[in-house]
């Protein structure tokens, strides 16, 4: 049994068990049943929340995909904790750090928007990973027949950005999971399919690794929009339209973190009683 709060942002939506609050008997082995949304509680999600030093503003946060698998990156998860940590006063502080597997996140909270800078990209291909010759600012992809052209980057977690005439139109059910699974990801990637809208915004579907198509992406929104500044599309500072809202990012260009901001929003508490 245990305790837990469901939040989404922009309906990408996480169970969060809090650690702080509550010893907690979840083991990562539950997060398939968890996550399922006829059986389960339903989430894209699981995230597990701790705090490093009860005297410090250092939290951690772990991080469970739909299907079990573990994530070291989640933009939108990390904006949700973050709200959580703040409202339940284990900081009085605005400004605090989530620690995931690989890396520190700088998370504000102000008001309904939820601010998280996710780090600096990363476009070395072994670090991605992505299996190639040399790095480059697009790949070509084959999938079924067909040469795509792909971003490759890593934020914290891999990525794989198509640029696409339409959204509405794109087929990410069926280009989604063969990309996601490519031979040329090792470790498997979350597939973005970005619209050009103007050098201020785009429009955006995520296939995500380990979950399949979501509402909304956090590290997606930023890793599209890292990929279409660096390509000479995009401005600094994009509006990321998905299927419930928009978030915002802003990358300053190389060696720069990436900054996301958005609503965290939440639905109800409960207990898992399994």
């Amino acid at each position: 049994m245990f305790e837990f709060t469901k939040m989404h942002a922009l309906g990408n939506d996480f169970v969060i068990i809090d650690a702080i609050r509550n010893e907690t008997s979840f083991h990562h082995s539950q997060a398939k049943s968890v996550a399922d949304r006829h059986y389960g509680i339903g989430c894209d999600q699981i995230l597990l929340v701790n705090s490093k030093d009860e005297n410090s503003d250092v939290f951690q946060m772990q991080i469970f995909n739909a299907d079990g698998s573990s994530s070291a990156q989640c933009g939108n998860g990390a904006r949700c904790v973050a709200q959580l940590v703040y409202d339940r006063q284990y900081t009085s502080q605005r400004e605090f750090v989530l620690q995931t597997r690989t890396q520190d996140l700088r998370c504000t909270v102000k008001d309904s928007q939820v601010s998280v800078t996710l780090g600096v990209p990363n476009f070395n291909p072994a670090d991605i990973p992505f299996i190639t010759k040399s790095a480059q600012n697009s790949y070509c992809v084959t999938v079924d027949g067909e040469s795509l052209d792909v971003s490759a980057l890593s934020i914290g977690n891999p990525h794989a950005v198509l640029f696409v005439s339409d959204t509405t139109q794109a087929t990410v059910s069926y280009i989604g999971p063969l990309i996601e699974t490519h031979s040329l990801f090792p470790e498997r990637t979350n597939v973005e399919f970005t619209e050009l809208v103007s050098r201020t915004k785009i429009n955006l579907r995520v296939y995500e690794r380990g979950v399949g198509e979501t509402l909304a992406c956090g590290s997606g929104a930023c890793a599209a929009v890292i990929a279409g500044i660096r390509r000479g599309f995009l401005d600094s500072s994009v509006e990321v339209k998905m299927a419930a809202g928009s978030l915002w990012v802003d990358w300053q260009g190389e060696g720069k973190e990436v900054h996301l901001t958005g609503p965290a929003t939440y639905v109800y508490e409960g207990s898992w009683l399994s």
